[in-house]
């Protein structure tokens, strides 16, 4: 008998071989990123940027800095920044205080090039927004507050 454009083939498996699911691995089950990790991804890259003192307000550096000397405190990484995060986006929030002298657009820029290239090659998200408030300028003569210990 010919075999003609229409005939099946059928081939036998050995017994006992299981069929695993079809498709890539890569694309069985979901992947949920915390806005905390998003988070933290964003304040270290903030602060890699030359000109960015510190992150966050001057009210949660200081309740910050207490915090930090409380027996088990530990530092908040994430200080100056808040994420909102879904399925396949995240926008930012930072708060920073640049030093004095910088040109303030020029770090904004910087900052959210910086934030946005870390984000996004760390976690797949795209990064839709990087908003950025300017919450202090550090002046040459200033000392850290978070440089003296307040509680003793």
């Amino acid at each position: 008998m010919a075999m003609t454009d229409t005939d099946v083939s059928v081939t036998k498996e050995p017994i006992g071989t299981v069929r695993r699911g079809g498709g890539d691995p890569a694309t069985r089950g979901r992947t949920t990123i915390a806005d905390g990790v998003v988070e933290k991804i964003a304040a270290l890259a903030a602060r890699d940027v030359v000109g960015v003192h510190a992150m966050g307000s001057g009210l949660s550096r200081t309740f910050g800095a207490v915090r930090d000397r409380v027996p088990g405190g530990k530092p908040s990484v994430t200080r100056g920044v808040k994420a909102e995060v879904g399925e396949k986006q995240t926008a930012l929030d930072l708060e920073i205080i640049v030093e004095y002298g910088v040109a303030i657009a020029d770090v904004a820029r910087a900052v959210r090039e910086n934030v946005v290239a870390a984000v996004e090659r760390m976690t797949g998200l795209e990064v839709v927004e990087v908003n950025i408030a300017v919450g202090d300028v550090k002046l040459p003569d200033e000392e850290d507050e978070e440089t003296e210990p307040r509680i003793q």
